[in-house]
């Protein structure tokens, strides 16, 4: 069997993830990833960093914005690739995040057949039924699909 390369180059890395050229520059440049560079000031990525693209990928799919992700990433040690027990903790920080969104996507997915709080009333039957518009007093968006004060 074949020793796999420790250093990966550019093109290889964006095969292997999935992620574009570009977008490996753009998160190098937000400090998600690095790179050495050669003699020739071609890149060079270490194998893990395969691991924290599928991370940065996974929770930009969820949602997270880059700041987030780049806090996270920012408790990874940087001497050594990260271990299950540090991939561990940094998820634990995020489940309190995650159940809030899981929870504001089953409540978008149970509410938004009937209305999404926009007081149309272009529906026969609205079930918010949003005469004058009373819903702008609880502010902007849709009201009807944030949670309840005690809820949060």
């Amino acid at each position: 069997m074949t020793k796999l390369p420790k250093l990966l180059t550019i093109g290889e890395v964006a095969q292997r993830s999935g992620v574009a050229q570009t977008a490996l520059r753009f998160y190098e440049e937000r400090g998600l990833i690095s790179s050495t560079r050669t003699s020739g000031n071609q890149r060079r990525y270490e194998r893990p960093v395969l691991r924290r693209l599928a991370f940065i990928r996974s929770a930009q799919r969820v949602g997270l914005s880059l700041d987030q992700i780049s806090d996270a990433l920012a408790t990874l040690p940087d001497d050594h690739a990260p271990t299950k027990a540090d991939w561990a903790r940094l998820s634990k920080r995020w489940r309190d995040e995650l159940d809030a969104r899981i929870d504001g996507l089953q409540r978008l997915r149970d509410r938004l057949t009937g209305c999404i709080g926009c007081g149309c009333l272009s529906l026969r039957t609205c079930a918010l039924h949003n005469a004058d518009d009373h819903m702008s007093e609880l502010g902007p968006g849709a009201p009807a699909l944030r949670p309840a004060a005690d809820e949060k």
